[in-house]
């Protein structure tokens, strides 16, 4: 399976020497939501770390084994970072001296399950589980009988210096930024599968939790702890508070979370008392989807922002302080009450020590989720995006606050310098945000709890660095999608892109079967970042289609490709008019489909003109029965597998065999085809790759062909083998534009002017980072003109937007 030799960059791309003597390359323009500030203040994504490369550093764990990075702190000088893991039962080093290449320092093991962790001057200040089940067999369990100890751990020597009893189990540990005092939030958290009143999960389930005050006065031989109790103070269960998260202000004040109470504690800690007590309220959550519909096959419903919840308790996870007067909560909810109502109101709220509310999000932190496609359509009825983590940083003059999607990966970065926040970016995040920390000179981290080997997919987990002015060359999103009606166009999922003959600056896209509707895009690229301004349902809302390919016709409409499912649901070529009726299904070849996998048509491509010489094709993506099978010529060979070629006049199809490139990963996986797009020249572009994500990443390809260099053969006989000539081999660039590299690059679009746009899938957020990368291939180009009759203006889409 050879290739052959690199052509220039312009030559490949199918564009002709006047047009290579006037191109000019196109800067690539730092995108953000707030249009007015400058990049000076915007953070920019300048590394990675996966935490398989502490966990097996010096062989302490195999890759196979689940990693994780949950609560974070930094060293005041900024160069060492740890995390607590969970999986396991350690505490982790890295060296971020140098953020863009951060360096593995490996694992302390702990005796216990970590919770979280601070820093003080040389020491980390770790909690962890000891909570065990007092009478095996016996009608008890470690929720009974729950423990901890706050471990010292001195940096220099990664020595445990001292062991202190907490009393409880720990769930959250804070230090004052004077250091002089730490705190640490004893929750001793229900048993959720305990009946109580009849209910399960109900409180109160005793003991109750309270919070400890650690005075760091001294060595940490010296240092003593002075428990405050909680109870009395929350409306709901008064006698079993259950505090989540803890933060302290420069006064020494804490503020303290009671989740499932719904309740907030201001506690004095010079005098180990409290100062003031609130409930942490209700709120109202307008135009959101609270409903998970369990339609299509796949029963993943659609994302419809048309309902209303009405005085929904907050019930705040994490909290932080902005200045000494007011703080943030992020409303995660975590309790279901004895009427069967869940708590938890998807956004964020900012009171005042006096209890005051001073900003409440509302739906707009959601709103900002579906706008950027990091919706996870799973959650819609069990609080949604789910934000759980919240931090505040100050640097040059501005206050941000940070707030963290549990289950959509994403961070909303939010200017709260005046009273009220200004949205200024969303970025992107391994799985699980769960940890957030802010340096001095601008650095943000942020951990990822999730490992995908612990539910059996792929995705690693990683902890992700952005920096102030850093790498103006990076921004997010690169997609969203306007408002209609108020709400933003509901998106995820983009599989197949497609150029638009006629209309300069658009795109067209299409999503899969991830929702029970599929999708058409009208994508205006003429911004950063690009906008989607229409959306056009094709089909029924019943998982009919799994569109992976989209092609605009030269006489309107559109020619869709629809990925088959064996016997389940059909390979299909469809051909649509502007409003995205179907005019038309056109299934492959019975003789071929006989041998069909689940991995079928994964793109459309169209040449010629309707009526007169039009002809589209298509891609498969992987192997059927018919063809050379992955390992048949080697250990590493991925096969054959085809194109198809349908011409629209005689309704005839014919196939061409293409060879798939070889395996690279270390981790195996599969190569397969999931783009084709016609190139100006005639010649298709198709995008090869593996289904390998992150580190494990080797294959993300554009290949060229050249259809009229073989004759096309009916299925049945012998099918010639087509030749490729690489294109791009687009990693790095993919790898430059994401936090890390996606195992799938499904859309290539060619605009009229000859912009090369590329897109991944993000699998609506599930199983994935939940990034969706859109941007233009930085080529030496110039627009070009087939023709000179499409001169005029845009053409004009016909339908409705929705």
């Amino acid at each position: 399976m050879t290739m052959p030799l690199r052509r220039s960059t312009a030559l490949r791309w199918g564009w002709t020497l006047p047009a290579i003597a006037t191109a000019v390359a196109l800067a690539v323009i730092l995108s953000t939501l707030d249009a007015d500030a400058g990049s000076k203040n915007k953070f920019g994504h300048v590394g990675s770390f996966f935490t398989t490369d502490n966990s097996t550093f010096g062989g302490a764990h195999p890759l196979s084994d689940p990693t994780s990075a949950e609560t974070v702190d930094i060293t005041s000088d900024g160069n060492l970072m740890v995390y607590t893991d969970s999986f396991t039962e350690s505490l982790g080093l890295v060296d971020i001296s140098d953020p863009p290449n951060p360096h593995p320092l490996g694992l302390i093991p702990l005796p216990g399950d970590p919770t979280s962790v601070g820093i003080h001057e040389d020491w980390a200040l770790v909690s962890i589980n000891t909570s065990a089940d007092p009478d095996g067999a016996g009608p008890l369990n470690e929720f009974d009988n729950p423990s901890g100890d706050l471990l010292v751990i001195d940096l220099s020597t990664e020595a445990i210096v001292r062991t202190l009893a907490l009393g409880g189990q720990p769930d959250a540990v804070a230090v004052s930024p004077n250091g002089t005092f730490a705190a640490i939030a004893i929750e001793n958290e229900r048993d959720e599968d305990e009946t109580v009143s009849g209910v399960e999960g109900l409180l109160p389930q005793p003991p109750a939790g309270f919070l400890q005050v650690l005075d760091l006065s001294g060595a940490p031989a010296a240092w003593s702890l002075t428990a405050v109790d909680l109870t009395g103070l929350a409306d709901t269960a008064p006698s079993d508070p259950e505090p989540e998260f803890v933060d302290i202000n420069e006064d020494d004040m804490a503020v303290v979370t009671l989740q499932e109470n719904n309740h907030l504690v201001i506690v004095d800690l010079a005098t180990a008392t409290v100062a003031n007590d609130f409930s942490a309220g209700m709120a109202d959550i307008l135009q959101v989807d609270n409903t998970e519909e369990e339609l299509g096959p796949q029963d993943n419903g659609l994302i419809e922002l048309n309902q209303d919840i009405f005085d929904r308790r907050r019930e705040p996870d994490a909290v932080a302080w902005i200045d000494n007067y007011r703080f943030a909560t992020a409303n995660e909810g975590d309790y279901e009450d004895e009427n069967g109502e869940e708590g938890g109101s998807r956004g964020f709220t900012i009171f005042n020590k006096n209890g005051n509310v001073e900003y409440e999000s509302g739906s707009s932190f959601e709103h900002a989720v579906v706008s950027a496609g990091h919706y996870n359509e799973g959650r819609s009825e069990n609080k949604g995006s789910e934000p759980e983590g919240v931090e505040v940083g100050h640097y040059g003059g501005k206050t941000y606050l940070f707030v963290a999607s549990e289950r959509s990966n994403i961070v909303g970065v939010y200017d709260v310098t005046r009273r009220t926040p200004k949205l200024m970016q969303l970025l992107p995040t391994g799985i699980g945000p769960e940890g957030l920390k802010m340096t001095d000179d601008g650095l943000l981290v942020v951990t990822a709890e999730e490992d995908g080997f612990d539910d059996g997919y792929d995705a690693r987990a990683v902890v992700t660095f952005f920096q102030i002015g850093g790498n103006e060359d990076w921004s997010y999103p690169q997609l969203v999608s306007a408002k209609k009606r108020g709400t933003p166009i509901p998106w995820v999922a983009i599989s197949g892109l497609g150029g638009d003959p006629w209309a300069r600056n658009t795109v067209w896209a299409v999503s899969d079967s991830f929702l029970a509707q599929s999708w058409l895009y009208k994508v205006d690229v003429s911004r950063e970042p690009a906008v989607i301004r229409k959306r056009i349902a094709i089909g029924d809302p019943d998982g009919a289609y799994d569109l992976e390919g989209v092609a605009k016709r030269r006489y309107g409409g559109f020619w869709l490709g629809s990925e088959g499912r064996g016997s389940d649901r059909p390979n299909l070529l469809i051909r649509t008019d502007n409003r995205g009726n179907v005019l038309e299904e056109i299934e492959l070849p019975a003789s071929l489909t006989a041998g069909q996998t689940k991995s079928g048509i994964e793109g459309v491509a169209v040449t010629g003109w309707p009526y007169f010489n039009e002809v589209v094709y298509v891609v498969i993506q992987r192997p059927w029965a018919d063809d050379v099978q992955p390992g048949d010529l080697g250990p590493n060979t991925s096969g054959t597998t085809k194109i198809g070629r349908y011409e629209v006049s005689t309704g005839k199809w014919t196939f061409a065999t293409y060879e798939l490139d070889d395996r690279e990963s270390p981790a195996g996986g599969w190569v397969g085809l999931s783009e084709v797009t016609a190139l100006p020249n005639g010649n298709l572009a198709i995008v090869e790759r593996d289904n390998q994500l992150g580190q494990e990443a080797r294959i993300k390809r554009i290949y060229e062909v050249d259809p009229s260099s073989v004759t096309f053969a009916p299925h049945g006989g012998v099918l010639p083998v087509i030749s490729k000539t690489l294109l791009e081999d687009v990693i790095d660039e993919l790898d430059a534009h994401s936090i890390s590299v996606p195992d799938k690059l499904e859309g290539v679009a060619i605009t009229r002017d000859g912009d090369v746009y590329l897109a991944t899938d993000n699998d609506g957020v599930d199983e994935n980072y939940g990034e969706t990368l859109f941007f233009e291939l930085d080529l030496a180009e110039d627009e070009f003109d087939e023709d000179d009759e499409d001169e005029g203006d845009d053409e004009e889409d016909e339908g409705d937007d929705d």
